[in-house]
């Protein structure tokens, strides 16, 4: 079998892994999924790569896509299905990594790094203006207690916090060694000083924290989100932020995460060059409403990026030494398996 295996969004050093470990297969490595050879059979992803029903119209001898995340929300997994592909992804390479992050986020929001780092541009220095708060005896709230939400429950009870959590499926060993407690998802809204979100995406947790549950919040709640983006109605957030109730946030995420990495303005400048010069576009155009919907989106994740209450990342919770090379072994592992069932079938 000519396996025809293609890995898009690779740094060098992935590829010089994978160029080695599955060198019997001669893998591809390309730019992006508009680079990936129609008669690709295997094509390993990233987060940031979304798969969808023409693309795997276009690519009709695709029987696998392994995704380099623990995520597959970006993948039309139905799709898939009709398809019969096979779509394999990575859990737990992550958990510590990401926590780690988490604890982060919330020590430069608390100790105001940002605004701290902008002061000298600013012309006059005052520590007022600059002061933090401490983390011991603050309440932390989890939403999502898995590995992750259990590492940081782990993590902050070291700096002396408070630990409440609401999860569907609660962990009861958690709160019987005492770690944490389980109330209900108003309670913890309720009574968190930091809500930290670790839930997945999915249509009963998308904008999960929007107008009405921040209301429920104290005032002056930090905010944090590793987990996804949507999870976080972001134009409730940036009203809740202008009235004072929520008084920091610390992201790795976003709803449109394009604006982590550059700003709106440079976003749709790129996105008219490609239209204007692009001949061969084979999807219509997205209708009107839509398309306002998308730019609103936009604007609203840059505008809420500028708030100095805001500290943020490039969706690299994730990025360890160690949880990269678990995700590259796994992903090499699980792309293994598939070739040599297919070798024997």
């Amino acid at each position: 079998m000519d396996a025809k295996l293609c890995f898009i969004s690779t740094e060098p050093v992935e590829e010089e892994f994978f160029a080695e470990r599955l060198k019997r297969w001669k893998p591809v490595f390309a730019s992006g999924l508009e680079d990936v050879p129609e008669d690709a059979v295997v094509l390993s992803i990233f987060i940031d790569d979304a798969i969808d029903d023409e693309f795997l119209a276009g690519h009709p001898s695709l029987q696998m896509i392994a995704t380099r995340s623990s995520g597959v929300d970006h993948i039309d997994m139905d799709a898939c299905a009709r398809r019969g592909i096979v779509v394999t992804s990575v859990s737990g390479f992550d958990g510590n990594s990401v926590a780690e992050h988490t604890i982060a986020l919330l020590l430069a929001v608390a100790r105001r790094l940002r605004p701290s780092g902008e002061s000298r541009s600013h012309g006059r220095f005052s520590h007022g203006a600059l002061r933090g708060f401490e983390l011991k005896g603050r309440t932390l709230g989890l939403i999502g207690v898995g590995r992750i939400g259990s590492r940081v429950a782990e993590l902050a009870r070291a700096f002396g916090m408070d630990v409440i959590a609401s999860d569907p499926k609660p962990n009861e060993s958690l709160s019987r060694n005492g770690l944490l407690r389980y109330l209900s998802f108003d309670e913890v809204l309720a009574q968190a000083d930091v809500l930290s979100l670790h839930a997945p995406l999915n249509v009963g947790t998308r904008h999960m924290l929007d107008a009405a549950a921040l209301a429920k919040c104290k005032d002056g709640v930090v905010i944090l989100n590793t987990a996804r983006g949507s999870l976080i109605d972001t134009q409730a957030l940036v009203q809740a932020i202008e009235s004072g109730k929520v008084g920091g946030v610390g992201l790795d995420v976003l709803e449109d995460e394009r604006v982590l990495r550059a700003d709106a303005k440079r976003i749709l400048t790129s996105e008219i060059a490609e239209r204007v010069h692009s001949t061969e576009r084979k999807s219509e155009p997205v209708r009107g409403l839509e398309r306002r919907r998308q730019i609103e989106r936009l604007f609203f994740n840059d505008s809420l990026l500028a708030r100095p209450e805001v500290v943020f990342t490039p969706h690299i919770a994730f990025n360890t030494d160690e949880a990269v090379d678990t995700l590259a072994s796994a992903t090499a592992a699980n792309i293994e398996d598939f070739l040599a069932k297919q070798k024997r079938t």
